[in-house]
Order: structure tokens, then sequence, then C-alpha cells
């Protein structure tokens, strides 16, 4: 039976190396898979989803006005697929998770999100909301906070190294921007 999986974490927990070694098992056993990512997070090269430690793999893009329904029917058409992979999922609109779970329940085909929880002021992303309240399944990727506690919250920092306390949701960058950190030091740090 397909479900609609959402892996969740703060950054550095390893969620696209996550993603790719899952869609690289299904490829080993023969089964055909897509993968997309966001548009916006261009960050390792344009329809790709790239992890820190040098894994790639080619991908579709979504942005916002993207209908994820139609296209994985379009490509379901073209060769079944046993599997949709989705790298960055926090970017997805409600729309698009909603259509998502139309992929599960009418195609039949499994989904595995693999996103953010929560932005740098500890507050979800749309696309995260609706996987946390619509997946059948979530699971935790776990990273660490400098002080060795679960680190579940992402602070921005400024080129000062500063946190950054407010400002537009969606700001793409890496270590250079986002620090992972446990709840006592992001709220130190960002609601205090």
């Amino acid at each position: 039976m397909a479900q609609l999986y959402f892996y969740y974490s703060a950054m550095n927990a390893g969620k696209s190396t996550s993603l790719l070694q899952s869609a690289y098992n299904y490829k080993e056993r023969g089964m055909h898979v897509e993968l997309f990512t966001a548009a916006l997070d261009n960050r390792f090269g344009t329809g790709l989803v790239a992890s820190r430690i040098g894994l790639k793999a080619d991908a579709h893009l979504f942005n916002q006005g993207s209908h994820l329904l139609e296209q994985i029917n379009t490509l379901n058409r073209k060769q079944r697929i046993d599997c949709v992979f989705i790298d960055e999922a926090q970017f997805l609109t409600k729309e698009q998770v909603r259509q998502l779970t139309f992929v599960v329940d009418e195609l039949k085909i499994p989904v595995l999100a693999y996103g953010l929880r929560t932005d740098f002021a500890g507050e979800t992303f749309e696309g995260s909301h609706y996987l946390m309240a619509w997946a059948d399944k979530l699971v935790e990727l776990k990273t660490v906070c400098h002080c060795g506690r679960k680190a579940n919250f992402v602070v921005r920092m400024d080129e000062f190294g500063q946190a950054v306390k407010e400002g537009a949701q969606v700001d793409v960058g890496g270590n250079d921007k986002y620090v992972s950190m446990c709840r006592a030091h992001f709220k130190k740090l960002v609601w205090d």
C-alpha cells in the first residue's frame, strides 16, 4: 500500500543523503523513481538533489506554481513510477501537499518527502505544516547542537555571527548562514 512519508529535521541531519540512498535502493532493485527538488534552492546546481558529502542525482524542479499531480501522472504514464522522492519539501504549498495525497491514494505511488520542520523563527513552513498534518508516516532525522543535545531548530546568522530574529521566511543558504541548535540554545538566541 502506497503511503506519504515526511522525513523532517533541522539542517545538517542528512536529509538529502537519506533521500539519495533510498532512491538508490529502489533503482538497485530495478525500480523506477522520480526525484523532485525546489527550483529556488540551486546552491548545488539546477535540477539536482545533492548532499554535502558529495552524493547527487538529477531531479525535476518544482516551484509554487507547479502542479505535481499532473506532472507525476504524466511521467507515470510514460513509465510506471515505483516511488516519488521530494527534496526541500518545506517549500511545497498546501495545494501541492494535497496533490501528493492524490499521488499516493489514487495513483498508488509512495511519496517520500524530505524537509525542514521549522524556519529560523521556529515557525513551520507551509509545506512542512501540511506534511505534518497529512502524511501517513512522520520520521524525524536527528542531528546535534554544539552542546551535544538533539538539534531541532535552525538559527539564521547574519554576516557578523548574530542571530537573525526577523525577516523573510525563505533565505536559501547552508552552513554559511544557518546553525542547527537545541531548543534551549535557539530560545536564548532568537526568542530572548
